[in-house]
């Protein structure tokens, strides 16, 4: 199934020039404008907020506390974003932040990320999603990879529905999941240098990674999840501590030191 997507992306790219790089210096396929992305990122907050109950007071403040540092650390064009951040009342230890910079947190992530160097470490992954313009690849990938079954589909005469059913599954965990695990794997090592240059303590990620395999109940075979298994997400963040710990002392000498309180 990968020549699917390689001849999806290689035709969009050629026809609408929709390839850029990310951070790391990684090929994109990006077909959405900043506009576009902005809006969708507006409706999903709206939605979310309309879902789940905020919670204000010394919480918020404590997020928000967080969430200011690792944003002044940001390029100045992203800097410039109206950021913002909400703390919502339910026990999944979720956290997001969307384009056109919006932030989520649930009150279930704040019983595992328990300082806020901890919860730099999942703010900053966050933010990361979206300095990576993950969220357009991911959906630019998926209108590929539609684009692609319905050209396999329209050429060679499929017509039997279970054929056409693995050529989905095979476009799932053969094409867009991978895609996911890579981009949480690029938001880790971003995220991580992201905490450190704005002064938290990089070292925080790998409790919270701890914390998080502790309180799981159990994940689904690698090649089946979105995300990367909580010890190949450990390996990777030790693999660029270093840089992070160098990043990290030098904000220290600027004097940069976050003094967040976490409500007791």
């Amino acid at each position: 199934m990968r020549w699917i997507s390689r001849l999806a992306m290689g035709a969009l790219c050629i026809s609408l020039a929709a390839c850029t790089s990310s951070p790391t210096g990684r090929q994109q396929l990006t077909l959405y404008s900043d506009e576009q992305l902005n809006q969708m990122g507006q409706q999903a907050f709206n939605q979310y907020q309309q879902e789940l109950p905020a919670v204000g007071g010394a919480t918020h403040r404590y997020a928000e506390c967080v969430a200011s540092a690792l944003v002044a650390e940001l390029p100045q064009q992203q800097r410039a974003q109206n950021w913002q951040i909400r703390v919502f009342e339910d026990d999944s230890a979720n956290a997001f932040a969307l384009p056109g910079g919006y932030m989520g947190i649930n009150t279930g992530l704040l019983d595992i990320a328990t300082n806020q160097d901890q919860l730099a470490a999942v703010i900053g992954h966050e933010i990361s999603h979206v300095l990576a313009n993950h969220a357009n690849e991911r959906v630019s990938t998926q209108s590929a990879t539609q684009l692609g079954l319905s050209v396999l589909q329209s050429t060679a005469g499929i017509q039997n529905e279970q054929m056409l059913g693995l050529l989905g599954a095979g476009a799932q965990y053969g094409i867009l999941l991978p895609f996911s695990r890579r981009h949480e794997s690029e938001a880790d090592i971003l995220g991580l240098n992201l905490m450190a240059d704005a002064g938290f303590d990089p070292r925080a990620s790998l409790t919270l990674w701890e914390n998080m395999s502790a309180a799981s109940n159990g994940q689904p075979p690698v090649w089946m999840s979105t995300h990367p298994s909580h010890g190949q997400r450990i390996d990777d963040l030790q693999a660029g501590m270093n840089e992070a710990l160098a990043r990290y002392e030098q904000a220290s000498s600027a004097g940069k030191r976050p003094n967040c309180s976490r409500p007791g």
